[in-house]
């Protein structure tokens, strides 16, 4: 009997760290089947603003500007306001050769990202502000396909499809990265079908001007923004055709650091923002807490399932049997810890970012914070291979 509990056990975590990325967006397709989305009725508001922030970016802001100032053949009036974090190279320089054409503001001191959005926002009267990264690309469209949904007036937030991009290295933890973002790119389509994303990522989203909530300094500006808005009411879709690429970072050591990061930050806005998460609707909840709650633990769930799968073989087969167990799965996760390549190479970083994010739950738990960022070092040496001479 206890063995057989055991082994229960050990199914339900396992099944529960599975559900994200299997019967979670099941369910979500069957949803989706019988769902169509109203047709637009409302204006789309004509007064856009882009607002980027940078630190130590002079490798890539002067392409960056050119590609937002491309937008300009569709929106006239497009406003660019771009923040540097104190940056200690030549971002600041690029920048101010623009001129007029763009609002730049220099901060003395590192604040981080959040503070330096915050400051933009406030620097503009337009009615949809879009929010981006300095290392991303825009396709020619991306802004006037991420404004086409606010026509509909129930619409506060809007996320595009960002596609990371690995054109020279093709590293495992490039590989895996893009392979996990396909994923997410996927379930979040699903859940854009049945009412709204569960958050945006800060690369590519907008908003409506009138919606902004002024996030703390320390908590990541996308989620916060995005998730208070969805706790407002209103929807948050995904523009598949709205599309921005990345490239991936490719330094298994630097991805698991910002994983890390990333994981922290997002759980400090759930702990500010659970007060109203709890009170979603039933059907968002269930989102929410497949999407992110249960992706989050995901290490400690299939830690839990090792844990009880070897409780359950030691006491229904024996202590030797136990121990056997035990030493087939430290002998797998030797082989896993030295593949580079192939597909145990890709589950290697999978395990490897389950444990960068369940580590960085921890660490939001013990009241740590990550305000300022440093860019992937990985991703800018790519960039300024592929540059020009």
């Amino acid at each position: 009997m206890i063995p057989a509990l055991f082994a229960m056990a050990a199914a339900a975590s396992f099944l529960l760290a599975a559900h994200p990325f299997t019967t979670y967006p099941a369910s979500l397709w069957v949803l989706a089947r019988g769902t169509a989305r109203k047709p637009l009725s409302g204006p789309i508001p004509q007064t856009i603003a882009v607002c980027v922030c940078a630190y130590n970016e002079a490798s890539v802001i002067g392409d960056r500007v050119r590609n937002l100032l491309a937008m300009r053949a569709l929106h006239r009036d497009l406003e660019i306001l771009v923040y540097v974090d104190a940056a200690t190279d030549d971002t600041a320089r690029i920048l101010y050769a623009f001129g007029d054409a763009i609002k730049v503001v220099v901060a003395t001191e590192r604040h981080g990202k959040t503070h330096g959005m915050n400051r933009l926002v406030a620097m503009t009267k337009a009615e949809i502000i879009v929010f981006s990264d300095a290392n991303v690309m825009f396709a020619k469209d991306a802004v006037a396909k991420l404004v086409a949904p606010f026509a509909d007036p129930a619409i506060g937030c809007t996320c595009g499809h960002l596609r990371y991009v690995d054109p020279v290295s093709a590293t495992s933890t490039a590989q895996a990265g893009s392979l996990y973002w396909r994923l997410e790119e996927w379930i979040k389509s699903l859940e854009s079908k049945t009412g709204s994303v569960m958050g945006a990522d800060g690369s590519i989203f907008a908003i409506r001007r009138a919606l902004y909530s002024t996030p703390p300094a320390h908590l990541i500006d996308d989620m916060y923004v995005s998730l208070s808005i969805l706790c407002g009411g209103n929807g948050i879709v995904r523009v598949a055709d709205a599309i921005a690429t990345e490239l991936s970072v490719s330094r298994p050591a630097e991805e698991f650091r910002r994983k890390m990061r990333i994981a922290c930050q997002a759980f400090n806005v759930n702990r500010a923002l659970w007060p109203r998460l709890i009170r979603l609707r039933a059907l968002d909840r269930y989102k929410y807490v497949s999407h992110k709650l249960l992706r989050w633990t995901t290490i400690y769930l299939l830690a839990l399932c090792c844990v009880f799968s070897l409780a359950a073989i030691s006491i229904g087969l024996g202590v030797e049997a136990g121990g056997g167990a035990l030493l087939v799965g430290t002998l797998a996760i030797a082989a896993l810890a030295l593949a580079r390549k192939g597909p145990l190479g890709t589950l290697r970083e999978a395990l490897l970012a389950f444990l960068a994010t369940g580590l960085g739950i921890a660490r939001s738990v013990r009241g740590e914070t990550f305000q300022t960022w440093n860019p992937p070092e990985s991703a800018r040496a790519l960039m300024q291979a592929q540059a020009p001479i």
